[in-house]
C-alpha cells in the first residue's frame, strides 16, 4: 500500500492508475486536481467513470465520495458529461 491508497476512495488499482499517469503523491493529486487526474486516466482507460472522478475529488478533500458537497458533485457530473467518451 502506497501513499495514495491511504487516501479515502483510493484503492490499489486506482493508485496504480494514478502512478501510471505520473501522479505519485497526495500533494501531486491535490495540485493537479480531480478533473485533470481523471482526464489523464481516461486517456489510457476509456472505461473511467463518474465514480472514479468523484473518488478522486473525495481523496483530495479527505472524505468519502458520498460526502462531497452537492454543488461540487453537480460540477463534477457536468464535467464528466462533457468529457466522457
Amino acid at each position: 500500500m502506497g501513499e495514495l491508497s491511504g487516501l479515502p476512495n483510493i484503492g490499489p488499482k486506482i493508485e496504480e492508475q494514478l502512478k501510471a499517469v505520473g501522479i505519485d503523491t497526495a500533494e501531486e493529486l491535490r495540485r493537479i486536481g480531480a478533473e485533470d487526474a481523471w482526464l489523464r486516466i481516461q486517456a489510457m482507460d476509456p472505461s473511467a467513470c463518474i465514480h472514479r472522478l468523484l473518488a478522486r475529488e473525495g481523496a483530495i478533500q479527505g472524505v468519502k465520495k458520498t460526502a462531497l458537497p452537492p454543488e461540487r458533485r453537480a460540477a463534477l457530473k457536468a464535467f464528466y458529461e462533457t468529457h466522457k467518451k
